[in-house]
């Protein structure tokens, strides 16, 4: 269950081969991009959130001479349009555009990577397309089950305090009863002073306890109004509908992806998506690889979760 002592580190930044828009309805258009070989083993990399979107960070996970690494961002998300657009935005409409962007590539099968939100719309997609996948490697397991968002949106505040109360306080007393509305209706407001505001604490709480350790870098790029605006009311869409997951049982789905060679990758003390999904995961799919990384949190961008990652799509390389 734990990683082994080797280490492995992300591949050097590579720049986009191509990238293009799909249309996929008539309102939204996929962003998707391409690096790496393009005459390679296609992987597909599905971003979390939901509302996030793709990053040059993530095509480093993979080899580039042996990869056709495809990294895009979903309905209302980064570089997609419209940007945070919710309508016609659900968990199938998404499942069915991974689909159509491998048509639309001309592939025939990929490996599907995914973490957190993305563990979600990985699973997901292999399960509605199984003849699809080559394989699955799953980060940060999140199955968008009521216990987990409760968790996330209330009982992470048992190691996050401090964190709760600055989500916590942006709200008046009197409307802490529903807190989720209590962003929603902000956030979703047409005044930007009300709405811009809303979004970045919103966004602020997942971002500071993503990490085992607090970060010490700059933090990245400074994030537009719009950018901001559009990753919190796309995640509230999803949570406010229970991610369009319904009663669904994907741990019970799951035991049709015996055939697919699976990796699932877990942070021992992830505050976003507690390690108790990963484990009921794995043993929903017994013939999966588990690795709980003992020193991580949530993010992919920790050393012990960057390696098993890494690790995971080397040795993926020999079912090509």
């Amino acid at each position: 269950m734990t990683t082994n002592n080797h280490t492995y580190n992300l591949y050097p930044e590579i720049d986009i081969a191509r990238h293009n828009w799909l249309k996929v309805s008539g309102l939204h258009e996929m962003y998707y991009e391409e690096s790496g070989n393009l005459q390679g083993l296609p992987v597909v990399f599905l971003h979390g959130g939901p509302g996030s979107g793709c990053n040059p960070a993530q095509r480093r996970f993979f080899d580039p001479t042996f990869y056709r690494i495809i990294l895009l961002d979903q309905r209302g998300c980064g570089r997609s349009k419209p940007l945070g657009e919710t309508n016609q935005n659900t968990t199938d409409d998404l499942v069915e555009d991974i689909d159509k962007l491998r048509t639309a590539l001309g592939i025939e099968k990929w490996l599907v990577f995914g973490g957190s939100w993305g563990s979600t719309l990985a699973l997901a997609y292999a399960i509605a397309h199984p003849e699809r996948v080559t394989g699955l490697i799953l980060r940060g397991i999140f199955l968008s089950r009521q216990n987990e968002l409760d968790w996330f949106l209330q009982d992470v505040r048992h190691f996050y305090p401090e964190a709760w109360e600055k989500l916590t306080t942006y709200i008046p007393a009197n409307e802490h009863n529903d807190l989720l509305q209590a962003y929603a209706t902000r956030i979703f407001s047409e005044d930007k002073s009300i709405s811009v505001p809303a979004a970045t604490n919103w966004n602020a709480y997942e971002s500071s306890i993503m990490t085992l350790r607090p970060s010490t870098g700059s933090g990245g790029n400074p994030v537009s109004d719009e950018i901001q605006l559009a990753r919190a009311r796309v995640q509230l869409h999803y949570i406010l509908n229970g991610c369009f997951v319904g009663t669904r049982d994907m741990l019970k789905e799951a035991s049709i992806l015996k055939h697919i060679p699976t990796t699932i990758v877990q942070g021992r003390y992830d505050m976003v998506c507690p390690p108790l999904t990963a484990w009921e995961l794995s043993q929903a799919m017994p013939h999966a690889e588990f690795y709980m990384v003992v020193d991580a949190g949530h993010s992919a961008m920790e050393a012990g979760t960057t390696s098993a990652l890494v690790a995971a799509t080397e040795k993926f390389k020999a079912f090509s």
